[in-house]
């Protein structure tokens, strides 16, 4: 019976932990597509400039300011991406600090499952140490009447 109210206990909470991760995941999903979009946007020019930097004549002066500009969108791009990679490594980091705490979770409902089946335990020790004191009484009453007849 302990089983099930523990059961019970935990699915409120983890359904409150499930609308908690998708929340968790919504923000997480807008902040890597605000990512993902920064990063397409300093990309866009960067190729941009390529191509016209293809299609000019390279005698041509303006060739070193398309070369700047390609240049200072191939930085942006650079420091778009880096944000992107800096922002999958702290995903990493948080699902493996959430599978810690999950695995904290789990061994500390498992402690209390534990001490709540080692105290049935020893309330089940103490009833079959009374219904032996008990057989005992009665088999020592049975001793006395069978040693009177």
């Amino acid at each position: 019976m302990a089983e099930t109210k523990v059961g019970d206990e935990r699915q409120p909470s983890d359904q409150q932990d499930h609308h908690d991760r998708q929340k968790t995941a919504t923000s997480v999903e807008e902040e890597m597509m605000g990512c993902v979009v920064s990063l397409e946007a300093a990309l866009l020019p960067c190729l941009l400039a390529m191509e016209e930097l293809q299609h000019i004549d390279c005698s041509t002066h303006s060739s070193f300011q398309f070369g700047g500009e390609m240049a200072e969108h191939a930085k942006e791009f650079m420091e778009a991406a880096k944000k992107l990679h800096l922002y999958f490594i702290s995903l990493q980091r948080e699902d493996q600090q959430s599978q810690k705490e999950m695995l904290q979770k789990e061994i500390s409902n498992m402690e209390e499952e534990l001490k709540t089946k080692s105290d049935l335990i020893k309330k089940h020790e103490k009833l079959i140490q009374g219904w032996g004191k008990e057989l005992s009484c009665q088999l020592d009453k049975c001793v006395s009447e069978v040693e009177r007849v």
